[in-house]
């Protein structure tokens, strides 16, 4: 009788083919402990280091879409908000229906200020801000006051609309500040996934030369830029396909005004106080607002779910590490740069001149002459203007890097003699094709400053360690600018236009004389970044005493808790010879990939 085989093979039991399995490894109590534990057989290090940074720097890619799609999101929701608030709350029968004796156009005028008076204090709270919650948290929490912004005009009232417009003009600055320091670091970040072999050369504590992320900045700014400069023709959407159908025309809104252009005085002196011809149903408003607050979200969403943290965890830990009270004092110890102090003008100017394109030419010039309907028409043109002349900002990359800067600034100073000399007439059509030209131009100009001052700032200023006070400062600047606009909107338009334009020379003037300072090898004097003093007990840094010893471990590493220092003539151990030894890192979330084991990292890093 023959005997049946078993079912299942017995470990260590030697196969019907020997002590030899089909690829030729001996089993059983003789198999090689390498061949079982070993590198698997297959595995190419050059392979897997190539395919981990090629993920790394679809990574960075992704965070830089994510952050662009984020803010164009942002800003159109709260602009396009925004716009259509101001616009029914001028109207008399809507107030006066809607809302009785509340008093709305003095709310309006408080919020209005709250958004323009409480950024001139972000100069003492931004870098506190970024360094105590991290650059991507800062963005995503000035996203969600924004979002907060738009939930409160579901209850129009003084003490929901006037808070929330206080606190969105305290995340004004740091949301900027933390968009221009994320992209920056986004560029370094790729420059170092794509010439890894170089760093490994150079050693871990070398840093890269002096300009090499310049291009993949170029070019996640011209992306960044891109995407803003489309926020204001999504804002228009809601006036398009909503508001549009309520507005009277232009001989109606038009009626009393007599001049227009460099001839008028204030915003829109002389308008109809009526410019609705029938009222929106509040449902329909709720319906409107319900779509803005949805898109709100997504970007909160998008900031939240897409974008990786612009530091590893233990530089973000150096960051903070320097002391808040320094961290308070370094934006006002970079005036001693003379760059920046140089750059300052252009900085003022880069707010004067995107506040002159929303109020002064598109109202003073543009509603005033072709009517409130036509108002999101002349923004959309702007908009798209930008946001492809963005991509202008691309010729960095062959040219001088002044030329892109200076070239939006002589497109302006032309715009600007032109609009001095002219008046359009009220309630005439013939000349809207100049209006949609101005626009457009106006919005290469804008896009060449916006593009090529964030990509100046991020090449003159490669350190970390300062980047987040060099985009406060500027953003400062910038919101001191739209301040002022804000307290001088009754001028008359020569007066603004002569402002603007004394402000442009002066900031071209003053950056090519930065521009050849350093030619001639000016060294710029920049404050010292202090030591980072870590007193954080934990997995990265440790102090003398051991933060995770048990009591009973102290004692006797204490000498009983009394007197056991080296000052009581107590022999302290000799330390062994070599490295000493850290403590482990804390695992992450999956297991590390090969290459990663190679590395000796603790898994993946930050996205």
């Amino acid at each position: 009788m023959e005997a049946v085989p078993p079912l299942y093979r017995v470990a260590g039991a030697a196969g019907p083919q020997g002590d030899e399995d089909r690829l030729g490894v001996p089993d059983g109590p003789g198999a090689p402990l390498d061949e079982l534990v070993g590198a698997y057989p297959n595995y190419n290090e050059e392979e897997e280091e190539r395919r981990y940074y090629r993920r790394k720097r679809l990574g960075v890619l992704k965070n830089v879409l994510a952050a662009s799609a984020g803010g164009m999101l942002t800003y159109a929701v709260y602009l396009g908000l925004l716009q259509m608030q101001l616009i029914l709350h001028y109207d008399e029968t809507y107030r006066e229906v809607k809302y009785g004796n509340m008093g709305l156009p003095d709310i309006d005028s408080k919020m209005l200020m709250g958004i323009n008076v409480t950024p001139i204090a972000a100069l003492l709270y931004t870098p506190v801000l970024i360094r105590f919650f991290g650059t991507k948290w800062m963005m995503f929490l000035a996203v969600g006051i924004y979002a907060l912004f738009v939930s409160t005009n579901y209850w129009e009232r003084y003490y929901t609309l006037v808070p929330s417009a206080v606190a969105l003009g305290m995340a004004i600055v740091p949301l900027w500040a933390s968009m221009g320091n994320y992209i920056t670091r986004m560029a370094q970040k790729y420059y170092e996934y794509s010439h890894y072999k170089e760093q490994d050369d150079q050693g871990p504590q070398k840093r890269p030369p002096r300009g090499s992320h310049a291009p993949y900045l170029l070019v996640f700014q011209a992306i960044f830029y891109s995407f803003f400069h489309l926020s204001f023709a999504c804002a228009q959407l809601p006036m398009i396909y909503f508001l549009n159908h309520y507005l009277y025309d232009l001989n109606h809104t038009l009626y009393n005004v007599q001049s227009c252009g460099t001839n008028s005085q204030g915003i829109l002196s002389g308008f109809n106080k009526t410019v609705l011809k029938t009222l929106p149903r509040s449902r329909n408003l709720i319906v409107v607002e319900s779509v803005l607050m949805a898109v709100a979200f997504l970007a909160m969403l998008l900031v939240l779910g897409l974008c990786g943290a612009a530091y590893r965890p233990t530089e973000e830990i150096d960051l903070r590490s320097v002391g808040w009270g320094n961290i308070f004092q370094l934006p006002f110890k970079h005036v001693r740069d003379f760059r920046l102090r140089h750059l300052v003008p252009f900085f003022i100017y880069s707010g004067f001149e995107v506040l002159f394109a929303c109020t002064g030419l598109t109202l003073g010039y543009g509603v005033c002459s072709v009517g409130l309907e036509r108002l999101a028409h002349l923004l959309v043109a702007y908009s798209l203007g930008a946001s492809a002349a963005s991509l202008l900002g691309l010729l960095g990359l062959w040219l001088p890097r002044p030329v892109p800067l200076v070239a939006g600034a002589g497109v302006h100073l032309l715009l600007t003699l032109s609009l001095f000399f002219w008046a359009p007439t009220p309630r005439v059509l013939r000349h809207i094709w100049i209006l949609y030209v101005a626009a457009v131009l106006w919005g290469v100009g804008s896009a060449l400053n916006k593009t090529g001052l964030s990509t100046l700032l991020g090449i003159l200023y490669e350190d970390k360690e300062r980047q987040d006070f060099v985009f406060t400062i500027y953003h400062w600047w910038q919101a001191v600018a739209i301040f002022t606009v804000y307290l001088g909107s009754s001028l008359p338009m020569k007066a603004k236009l002569a402002v603007l334009l004394l402000t442009l020379v002066a900031a071209a003037a003053s950056y090519l004389w930065m521009e050849q300072k350093l030619r001639r090898g000016v060294v710029p004097r920049q404050p010292r970044i202090p030591r980072p003093q870590h007193k954080v007990r934990g997995y990265r840094y440790l102090e003398e005493d051991n933060s995770d010893e048990s009591d009973a471990e102290g004692e006797r590493g204490g000498g009983g808790g009394s007197g056991g220092g080296p000052g009581d003539g107590v022999e302290e151990e000799a330390p062994p010879a070599g490295p000493r030894p850290g403590p482990e890192p804390a695992g992450l979330c999956r297991r590390p990939c090969p290459y990663e084991q190679a590395l000796g990292g603790d898994g993946p890093e930050e996205q």
